[in-house]
């Protein structure tokens, strides 16, 4: 390690022998004014020798602090990591406990985790998806409800309302794996409130032109991100304005109110297949990049995919329409695949407003299904069912179907 320094000492030394040698050669014989001259020549070889020994000396101090810094940096790095993973190791273990506040504990670990390491990201979004794809039923309305009248009998007469809350309270199954069904609900509904805030997005402030920086965001945003619910229960689900690479929904049960996907933007492929919507479907101005998946996805409720853009290719293959749909500006749906579409009879104040490029047909059990339009030009071209417009209620006189 250490072999550049041999012969740096090997020439000093030299120098040194050399000059000595030159300096009492025939010191009787040479004139007195030679030998003053041969001592200052001495004297400036040996001190050109001290500062080459002095340089050596100063290069091997300094590449001996090096590797003690290099040794000190390793041992801090692998003691952070360590850490690091004893952290994760932690919450990921909270999070299979059955106390809820100890599982909300473990997320909240995790996001702090994943904020001030942004290499375990992906990884801890990975841990709160699979936590989500747990099984989990969701409560009924009148469940709920129940259980709110029960607290208020409580405040009056504990003892007794406590009984009657109990016999009231309905059996869950949740409740055999030693979880509480309506603090579980809470901890899930955080998990969903994590994914959301590190998705959401915004553009960064423009820069002025007396900064020397861009703006402070302070964005929270993981970048690109993949979601895996597959399967999972998902409560009031809200990703409005999130971007995200790909997102995989296959068999999800979105409940609740709402689905909210407003203004999100899907950077790679997504998956609704088989998925269920048993409310409202909000994919206002969404963008979806790269392919998208609806095959045999049911809306129960309305499904709004108004100023939608699809740039990839799009499936709603065997999916079901209940609600209202509202697909007016919606882009990129001129090629969509169609095939065995149902299309629940219109009632009440239902209106659906299809692509330009769809075409609505009775079917003889009196649902519908969807048809691409014929292309300008071909046969067929602008016959009954085509155009944007709301569909008709019924008993009205049909026109132009949507």
């Amino acid at each position: 390690m250490w072999w550049w320094a041999l012969p740096a000492a090997l020439l000093i030394g030299a120098a040194v022998w050399g000059t000595t040698e030159w300096l009492l050669r025939d010191v009787g014989t040479v004139p007195v004014e030679q030998i003053s001259v041969r001592i200052e020549a001495a004297r400036t070889a040996l001190a050109a020798a001290a500062g080459v020994g002095a340089a050596v000396t100063l290069l091997l101090a300094v590449r001996r602090q090096r590797h003690q810094e290099l040794a000190t940096a390793h041992t801090t790095h692998d003691a952070a990591e360590r850490r690091t993973t004893e952290l994760y190791t932690k919450a990921a273990d909270q999070l299979g406990s059955d106390q809820a506040p100890v599982r909300l504990a473990g997320l909240y670990a995790l996001e702090r985790l994943a904020e001030h390491t942004p290499a375990l990201q992906q990884r801890v979004v990975d841990v709160i998806c699979a936590y989500l794809r747990m099984p989990f039923t969701p409560l009924a309305e009148q469940d709920r409800h129940e259980k709110i009248r029960a607290s208020q009998r409580a405040a009056g007469a504990r003892a007794r309302s406590a009984q009657r809350a109990a016999r009231a309270r309905p059996i869950h199954p949740d409740a055999d794996r030693g979880r509480d069904p309506y603090e579980e609900r809470q901890v899930r509904l955080t998990a969903q409130r994590i994914l959301a805030d590190h998705l959401r997005y915004q553009d960064p402030p423009a820069r002025r032109r007396w900064q020397l920086r861009s703006a402070d965001s302070k964005d929270r945003h993981w970048r690109d991100i993949r979601l895996d619910l597959t399967g999972a229960t998902l409560i009031d689900f809200d990703l409005d304005g999130c971007r995200m690479r790909d997102a995989l929904f296959r068999e999800a049960t979105f409940t609740g109110r709402h689905a909210g996907f407003r203004a999100t933007t899907f950077t790679g492929d997504v998956r609704f297949s088989e998925a269920t919507f048993t409310n409202n479907a909000w994919f206002q101005a969404a963008t979806f990049t790269g392919n998208a998946g609806f095959r045999a996805t049911a809306f129960t409720g309305d499904a709004e995919f108004s100023e939608a853009t699809f740039t990839g290719d799009v499936r709603f293959s065997k999916a079901t329409f209940i609600g209202s749909a509202e697909f007016s500006g919606a882009t990129g749906l001129e090629l969509a695949e169609l095939d065995s579409v149902r299309v629940a009879p219109p009632a009440g104040d239902v209106e659906r407003r299809w692509p330009p490029a769809w075409r609505v047909e009775q079917a003889a059990d009196g649902w519908q299904t969807l048809r691409l339009a014929p292309r300008p030009g071909e046969e067929g071209a602008g016959a009954a069912g085509v155009g944007p417009g709301p569909e008709p209620k019924p008993g009205a006189k049909r026109g132009s179907a949507s």
